[in-house]
């Protein structure tokens, strides 16, 4: 039977991607207490990574998809932090997020509401959470968006 909130995930016309393998030497997350910290996802999709700079090569729409391409990343590591329940969360807690743009570039903030809106969408108010949003000159791969989290688990 599907959790509660992986049928909102449903709902929303939303499929939640494989969670991705590190791809260093780290791992995609760590459970201390009841707290899920997990390591930046970079923006991805079917085709691979959602690469662009913002303010250069990006407009704003494309790179809120590829905050919400992250989102959904940090959505499937929680749910591999949480045993496959995704009813475990309790909250999401915190986002980190990395922009690649330029330096004139200052719409940071609107390209994570496409994180922090689908979170939201997803979990209600369980996903509002505090948050940064900053500038990057670069991500890895050239990617438009990295973020990380922290959630907590019930």
């Amino acid at each position: 039977m599907a959790s509660s909130v992986e049928t909102r995930i449903s709902e929303l016309g939303l499929t939640l991607p494989d969670a991705p393998a590190p791809a260093a030497n780290y791992v995609p997350y760590v459970v201390s207490g009841n707290l899920v910290f997990i390591s930046g996802q970079i923006a991805q999709d079917a085709n691979g990574p959602i690469r662009g700079r913002l303010g250069a090569d990006f407009d704003l729409e494309a790179g809120v998809r590829a905050a919400e391409a992250c989102a959904l990343a940090l959505v499937a590591q929680a749910k591999a932090a949480a045993g496959g329940d995704l009813d475990r969360i309790a909250r999401v807690v915190k986002l980190t997020a990395f922009v690649n743009s330029t330096a004139d570039f200052t719409d940071q903030p609107k390209v994570v509401n496409g994180a922090s809106d689908l979170l939201v969408k997803i979990f209600g108010d369980k996903g509002r959470h505090a948050r940064a949003a900053v500038s990057a000159p670069s991500l890895p791969l050239g990617v438009a968006v990295e973020i990380d989290g922290i959630f907590e688990l019930a």
